[in-house]
């Protein structure tokens, strides 16, 4: 395994570190209630954090951004508007 691909595998364990982490805490703060529809809930927290860290790094530049998270850009612009980031 080179160097590149040895880091990206550290980087998603670390990835799925934190999220079980934050995982740990809802559930923990959840203090007796019931839980969100989870799914939805992380998907979407982790879409919009995703496509806001990855625009902000390509300084705007959508085209850029969609060519980073490996989409199109028409799909990145529809995502973005649903998200309230554009």
């Amino acid at each position: 395994m080179g160097n590149r691909e040895t880091r990206r595998v550290a980087d998603e364990n670390d990835v799925r570190r934190c999220i079980r982490r934050a995982l740990d805490l809802y559930f923990r703060d959840l203090d007796g209630e019931r839980p969100a529809p989870l799914h939805d809930m992380v998907i979407a927290s982790v879409e919009s954090t995703l496509l806001q860290y990855v625009l902000e790094k390509a300084e705007g530049n959508q085209s850029q951004a969609a060519e980073i998270l490996g989409m199109n850009r028409n799909t990145l612009r529809k995502k973005l508007k649903f998200f309230g980031l554009i």
